[in-house]
């Protein structure tokens, strides 16, 4: 069944509104729409102006996903796209098409096709669609089991720290999956991923028991890996407030340090839409830098 709706002046057609996406939740389409849409306020300024990729699962979260960067041939053609190089495509493609989603109507049309998870990298364009130097720096903790989100927690105070001492402000957010992610405003006063490297190295120098900085599985279990490469301009990293494609409608959804310093064990991070929307009512925006 295909439903007309108007966004903002623009006309779209949503579909397949009660397929379910999240089996185990049973979360529809039509509410990761609604969650979309009611997120926007918080969620549109951390996209705005950064080139998009999307993880799609038009069967749902237990059925196949893909990554998409170029914008699908019938993409609306009001929705803002940008052609950027495309250094190491893994299809061989000189330039790759990617949409901004800078306004409400773009990131409904998103939801509609089931782009449940939506990632973006460091860096913005400008209104020419030129790319600017990366304004932010991004940190991702990802703990290797038996460890969990608590440990990534006690990395991330240590990481604060340090970004403190270099005159840097952490903000922290889950990732809405195992992990979680530090992010803070950059001033380009060097390479982002080598100034990344380069504390994730010192921190594991202090702490070899609890801190990793190489992805090497066999150096993981039970410590956090700081992966400082997510600054690299072709990596992205999911966005504040998007959906996860987990078990539940998971969000990455960001923290203050006092939930960070107080966690004692994984659930007490685990958010789901539901949960991201009354934060939002209660908190506004915790990651209010865009």
């Amino acid at each position: 069944m295909k439903v007309p709706v108007k966004v903002d002046g623009r006309e779209l057609t949503l579909s397949n509104l009660d397929k379910v996406l999240y089996p185990d939740y049973g979360f529809t389409k039509a509410e990761v729409i609604d969650y979309y849409s009611r997120i926007a306020p918080v969620l549109l300024p951390h996209l705005r102006g950064r080139p998009l990729t999307v993880k799609r699962y038009p069967n749902g979260v237990t059925g196949q996903s893909f990554f998409e960067k170029n914008a699908p041939d019938h993409t609306p053609g009001w929705v803002r796209r940008v052609t950027l190089p495309a250094p190491g495509s893994t299809k061989n493609r000189e330039t790759i098409d990617f949409a901004v989603v800078d306004d409400l109507p773009t990131l409904v049309y998103y939801a509609n096709l089931a782009a449940l998870e939506l990632h973006v990298p460091q860096w913005r364009v400008d209104e020419d669609g030129q790319a600017l130097p990366p304004d932010t720096l991004v940190f991702d903790l990802d703990p290797g089991a038996p460890a969990t989100i608590v440990e990534c927690t006690r990395v991330a105070v240590l990481l604060r720290d340090v970004l403190e001492q270099e005159g840097l402000k952490a903000l922290p957010k889950t990732s809405g999956s195992k992990g979680m992610q530090l992010y803070a405003d950059w001033d380009c006063r060097e390479e982002p991923s080598a100034y990344a490297k380069r504390l994730a190295q010192l921190l594991e120098k202090q702490h070899p028991d609890q801190i990793v900085s190489v992805m090497t599985k066999k150096l993981r279990p039970g410590k956090v890996f700081i992966d400082w490469s997510q600054n690299n301009p072709a990596k992205t990293t999911v966005a504040p407030y998007s959906l996860r494609a987990r078990e539940q409608p998971t969000v990455s959804t960001p923290l203050t340090w006092k939930e960070v310093e107080s966690c004692e064990h994984p659930d007490d991070l685990v958010f789901t839409a539901p949960d991201a929307l009354a934060r939002v009512e209660k908190r506004g925006d915790l990651f209010g830098r865009a």
